[in-house]
């Protein structure tokens, strides 16, 4: 796991301490279920009784400080079974059946078993066919996008550093086995539950086991549970319980959350149930009359069956789920995985970006520059304290930029304690013996907190101050060291300049972010001289403000501090718990966030912002609480995703659209013909075709091309019901002239009237979804995919032939008719063409006062919409 990336002035995280030197590895049997799981039932309490010491724990467990064998830890994992919890999974035959099951199903069977009683057995082939149809094209979706899951959670599978045939090596979390022996470190999540062995004591969060809001001091032989995550400290430990016998595996029912309904999700579920409504009310209001008019109840009920599932939203979850999945597929290949679906939805509509510097602005990859030497003798010496309180080879960009420069230590020197850096006490300690045995110790950290422990006086204090300064606008990080001998004061060794220039494409990743319409803001933990010089480079602006002004005593009141927040370029000098606020005052100022972090501390500002979003190399808490894990470098790849994003949400728009549209040019237009005119328009085997036609082309909207809208998009309910509804009532208007055209004008039998509406609705259904997909002229660019392209070409060759040949399905009407039908339609779809762009313009332009009654009427229509 990478470094905890550190407040600029500060070191980050520092390297767990290395293993014991060449301890015994394990190759021992197999333990028997370790004796500790009668004792781990009776809850945290009973755990903490166990008074066996370290050596005791090991022998109980059948293992040694050295760790376990390969082989042994492979016999292990077979005999105990992956370290995670079972997830509940249906067999492939329950999970398609289940798609025979529900309201949608339920009115198709009844509309089968209504012509088995009728006898129409034509009618019942193909209603049968359609419910198999439906069923079949949900389980496969459903597949795809459980496939595509489950590839995304590979890519998130927590992991560990593990002690495995004498080396150090990160595993996968899943393998541990008990009696592994472990590292654990800040940021971590505990991967099992753990007996601690050696290190100095952690400080660990159980809150999401045990309801305590704080920290738990934890030392040698004591448990820390898995689920839990260390918060300060750094030790190795022992693996006792895994998987189901852990304690949040037996608990698993109390840390189980429910999956939320993200706003774009709700809002396309809500137009789902006012199909639905207005479907229904429109079949009731057609039984009603006709049967007052003498019609047959059986066949007018299985008519009015037939034609409420047509007009509903059918393949919508479909649609819905795999539009999402093939997403985060694409996502993770722009190197953005996402741990929550509903995260995309929310990045569409992000417009404020909240970034770290260290690691994603710049390059987190420092080297030592000018010193100043204050007590140290000379420059070797004070590089030997700063490597003193360092540790190396755990990818620390600090401490590797120390290691590189650092003199040859004196003979005969070893280290009794060591104290990793932690982002509130923002400084480490090592305590070394020297050869006559006289005792060291030594500090690094940020300035101002070295300054305090060392008591600076005033003069010297302002000389340190003024020469950070002086680094800072030149770009450099300062670190201070320090040491005392044995019992005697903290003196200031010194100060070490840092480089850590901007990435290359930081500065063109800013202004591609504020042509997408996004302000980006820098938090980071640097002082305020630093982070200007940094902001200003790459094009953010100078406005940064130091977190303690804008949120310490002389902080503004709220009207105010939402107005400085809002209008500043940045935040420096940031503690983790103002990341939290900054997000606050953003979103109740009317923002969506996007927030970066990477420490086990930023974990509350990720889950409160819109889209959290764990940088690479972040902690595996900050992994788990954010929506996004990035697993390259820089902000190019969240612009990235922000584009993959608005495109995914351009399709399901055009989905809503296109299916209101049709459940009012289908349903409105069959139920005022039924009782204007008194004949099916239509018949029921015709309904039933164009629902297969239709679900086929809209399975490809998941992979159509989309413009990027340059602004963040929100969902529009007030733009979608006008666009849909004009568009809609368009199309009755196309097929009532075509009823009139064949009846009155071409005077054709009844049976090739309803050919011609049939194929005039098959067709120009097609049209519509083309028309529905683009806000200016449907064929501009983009294109449509190839996929949707041929997938409606095709359903309309068919349904084309189907009206030349009949089969026994259509009254069967000539080449001339059907071209005449196809030139009909595709006019009809211009001029709904132009009635769309005629309703966005309008909508673009409206006044304060039409937008207030259009608002209106939407709640009046459609009152829980978002």
């Amino acid at each position: 796991m990478a470094p905890h990336a550190p407040p600029p002035v500060s070191p980050p995280v520092s390297p767990p301490v290395s293993p014991p030197a060449s301890p015994p590895v394990s190759s021992g049997t197999s333990p028997k279920p370790p004796p500790t799981l009668a004792a781990s039932a009776t809850g945290i309490a009973g755990d903490e009784a166990d008074s066996r010491s370290a050596e005791q724990w090991l022998q109980s467990l059948h293992t040694e400080r050295g760790g376990l064998r390969g082989e042994e830890a492979r016999r292990r994992l077979e005999q105990y079974g992956a370290n995670a919890l079972p997830q509940a999974r249906r067999s492939g035959l329950r999970k398609l059946l289940r798609h025979f099951w529900g309201p949608i199903p339920w009115m198709i069977e009844a509309a089968a078993l209504l012509s088995a009683l009728v006898r129409h057995w034509a009618d019942l082939a193909i209603i049968v066919a359609l419910l198999v149809f439906n069923a079949g094209i949900g389980f496969w979706q459903e597949a795809k996008a459980s496939n595509a899951l489950d590839a995304l959670r590979k890519q998130l599978a927590p992991r560990c550093r593990a002690l495995r045939d004498g080396a150090w090596d990160s595993i996968d979390a899943a393998t541990l086995v008990p009696g592994d022996i472990v590292r654990l470190r800040l940021g971590d999540v505990v991967p099992a539950d753990l007996r601690l062995l050696d290190g100095d004591g952690l400080d660990v969060d159980q809150s999401a086991l045990t309801g305590e809001s704080l920290p738990v001091q934890r030392g040698s032989t004591q448990p820390v549970y898995a689920g839990s995550t260390v918060r300060r400290g750094e030790m190795s430990a022992v693996v006792w319980q895994t998987g189901t016998r852990t304690y949040l595996g037996r608990t698993a029912e109390l840390v189980r959350k429910a999956g939320a309904v993200s706003h774009f999700q709700r809002a396309v579920l809500e137009i789902g149930d006012y199909l639905i409504g207005l479907s229904i009310a429109l079949a009731v209001l057609l039984v009603l009359v006709e049967l007052q008019r003498g019609m047959p109840w059986v066949e007018l009920l299985q008519f009015a069956l037939i034609l409420t599932v047509a007009s509903i939203p059918v393949a919508m979850p479909a649609v819905l789920s795999v539009t999402m999945a093939l997403g985060a597929l694409a996502l993770a290949k722009e190197k953005a995985i996402v741990s929550r679906l509903e995260a995309i939805e929310e990045m569409a509509a992000v417009d404020m970006l909240c970034s770290d510097k260290t690691g994603t602005l710049t390059l987190n990859r420092l080297s030592l520059g000018e010193s100043l030497l204050l007590r140290a003798a000379d420059l070797p010496t004070l590089q030997l304290h700063a490597a003193l309180a360092s540790q190396a080879g755990d990818g620390d960009p600090i401490d590797e930029a120390i290691e590189a420069a650092r003199p040859q230590a004196p003979a005969g020197w070893s280290r009794s304690r060591y104290r990793p850096f932690d982002p509130v006490g923002k400084r480490s300690e090592a305590t070394w013996q020297d050869a006559q045995g006289g005792t060291l110790l030594v500090s690094k950290g940020a300035p101002q907190v070295l300054f305090d422990l060392c008591a600076l006086e005033p003069q010297e204090r302002a000389a340190a101050a003024q020469w950070i300064e002086d680094q800072a606008r030149r770009g450099m990080r300062t670190l201070a060291v320090a040491s005392r001998q044995g019992a005697a004061a903290w003196g200031l060794d010194g100060l070490l300049a840092l480089l850590d220039p901007p990435r290359e494409d930081s500065a063109r990743t800013i202004a591609e972010a504020r042509a997408h319409g996004l302000q980006v803001k820098m938090i980071t933990g640097d002082n305020l001289a630093i982070a200007r010089e940094i902001a200003g480079r790459i094009g953010i602006g100078r406005n940064i403000l130091a977190a303690d002004e804008v949120f310490g005593a002389q902080a503004p009141d709220a009207d105010d501090l939402a107005a400085r927040i809002a209008n500043a370029d940045g935040f420096a000098q940031v503690f983790p718990e103002h990341k939290y606020r900054i997000v606050r005052a953003l979103q109740d100022a009317g923002h969506r966030v996007a927030m970066t972090g990477d420490g086990v501390n930023d974990a509350p500002a990720l889950k409160q912002a819109d889209v959290g979003v764990a940088v690479s190399g972040a902690t595996d808490a900050a992994r788990a609480a954010a929506a996004l894990v990035l697993t390259a470098p820089g902000l190019s790849t969240i612009v990235q995703a922000v584009e993959q994003a608005r495109r995914i949400f351009e399709r399901m728009n055009s989905y809503a659209i296109y299916r209101i549209t049709e459940t009012i040019r289908i349903m409105v237009f069959v139920v005022l013909a039924m009782l204007l005119y008194g004949f099916y328009p239509i018949t029921a085997v015709m309904i039933i075709l164009l629902a297969f036609l239709n679900d086929l082309p809209i399975m490809s909207i998941a992979y159509d091309r989309t413009a990027v809208d340059p602004d963040p998009v929100r969902w529009d309910m007030r733009r979608v019901l006008t666009v849909s509804t004009v568009m809609g009532l368009s199309g009755t208007v196309g097929s009532f002239l075509m009823l009139y055209l064949a009846l009155d004008w071409l005077h054709l039998p009844l049976p090739q009237v309803q050919t011609y509406v049939f194929l005039k609705m098959a067709v120009a259904g097609h049209l519509t979804l083309f028309v529905s997909r683009s806000r200016g002229a449907f064929w501009s660019r983009p294109y449509p995919a190839p996929v949707m392209l041929w997938s409606t070409l095709l359903t309309k060759a068919a349904a084309t032939l189907l009206c030349a040949w009949g089969l026994g399905l259509v009254a069967p009407i000539g080449w001339l008719d059907i071209a005449f039908v196809w030139g009909y339609a595709l006019l009809w779809s211009l001029l709904t063409d132009a009635a769309k762009r005629a309703v966005y313009r309008r909508l673009a332009h409206a006044s304060p006062g039409h937008r207030r009654f259009l608002d209106l009427l939407r709640q009046r229509l459609h009152p829980h919409a978002r």
